[in-house]
């Protein structure tokens, strides 16, 4: 019995250890089963996207037709939720406190991205580290509109007016720090000359004095000003893409003018908390992708002089980076505040 005993012991011992640890194993797939199940099941509720611009802007309008489609494509709801305030800072910081789950995406321009971080003291996020990127649908590069009673027809006749009359020369912005407001600040920088900045709350507003002529010039979104455009109500004189737009193709890049490094798009884009499981953040980007390649919703873009993107999660993250970099140097070159 004693030499049974002395054998046996460390041989019943292995044993034990080996049940203990095959027993964890199983207690350990089996607590993680419901958080794997969850992640994999992703949507099984309600998910809100988060725009932080009021209700009827270009970003609002692309992010319903992505809540829609979305909504088709899981068979879940997808809500907007309009956060409106502080340039899209206060939106933005709220997606930024939610679980990264997948329950709350940010839909938003490139200025709660890239922009405004760099003109708003104390904003309650950093852009760099607080957000997962997904993609980059669309994108539109900004047309330099004339008001109806302005008699220049080209870039150069622009310049010759802001050389003329420096600082006397207007031009209309939806806000401090906006998309619109930076080509002009970079336009000026590239031509050595100074305008009139003038700010509106929106690009509505700044539309309709730019139609009543009591501004001069507007660095506008495309997409913004198409049907003024094909009305024939306002006057295009460049865009600031790389390339011509195709909805507007006999219009000159700035640089075919004779402007050059002031290429500017304005896009949006879609992030979520970071630490969203790359499970859900494929699905969303993958699905976000698939929906801007179907037909109908990629004519529907264009028409309006969006440009088709499609970005990946890793091409995204690097974009906001380069982004963000260009536009704090030329914020901070140029002394621009959001005041």
């Amino acid at each position: 019995m004693k030499t049974l005993t002395l054998a046996s012991a460390p041989q019943t011992s292995t044993r034990l250890n080996a049940y203990l640890a095959a027993a964890c194993v199983v207690a350990g797939l089996a607590a993680s089963t419901p958080a794997l199940a969850q992640t994999t099941d992703w949507p099984t509720k309600t998910v809100t996207i988060v725009v932080p611009f009021p209700p009827g802007g270009s970003t609002d309008a692309i992010g319903r037709v992505m809540a829609q489609r979305f909504q088709e494509q899981f068979g879940q709801s997808f809500v907007i939720d309009n956060r409106p305030g502080a340039t899209g800072t206060i939106g933005a910081a709220s997606v930024k406190r939610a679980a990264p789950d997948g329950y709350t995406l940010l839909f938003s321009s490139l200025g709660a991205y890239a922009i405004t971080p760099h003109l708003i003291k104390g904003v309650a996020y950093d852009a760099s580290k607080d957000f997962d990127y997904i993609s980059v649908p669309v994108q539109a590069p900004n047309v330099l509109v004339a008001s109806p009673k302005q008699t220049a027809q080209t870039v150069a006749d622009v310049i010759a007016e802001l050389k003329k009359r420096p600082g006397a020369v207007s031009f209309a912005s939806s806000g401090n720090g906006s998309s619109d407001h930076l080509s002009a600040e970079l336009f000026w920088q590239q031509t050595g000359t100074q305008g009139l900045h003038v700010p509106y709350k929106g690009g509505g507003p700044a539309v309709n004095d730019l139609l009543g002529s009591q501004v001069d010039f507007s660095f506008q979104n495309v997409n913004t000003v198409i049907a003024h455009l094909r009305a024939k109500s306002l006057r295009p004189i460049a865009v600031t893409g790389t390339k011509r737009s195709p909805a507007l193709p006999d219009v000159p890049t700035l640089a075919e003018a004779g402007v050059q490094g002031a290429e500017i798009y304005s896009w949006q884009g879609f992030a979520a908390p970071k630490g969203l499981p790359p499970a859900v953040l494929s699905k969303i980007s993958e699905a976000s992708i698939a929906a801007f390649r179907d037909p109908a919703i990629a004519k529907r873009m264009t028409d309006q002089g969006l440009e088709i993107v499609n970005s990946t999660p890793a091409e995204f993250a690097a974009f906001q980076a380069k982004e963000s970099a260009r536009w704090k140097q030329l914020i901070e070159t140029r002394k621009i505040t959001a005041d």
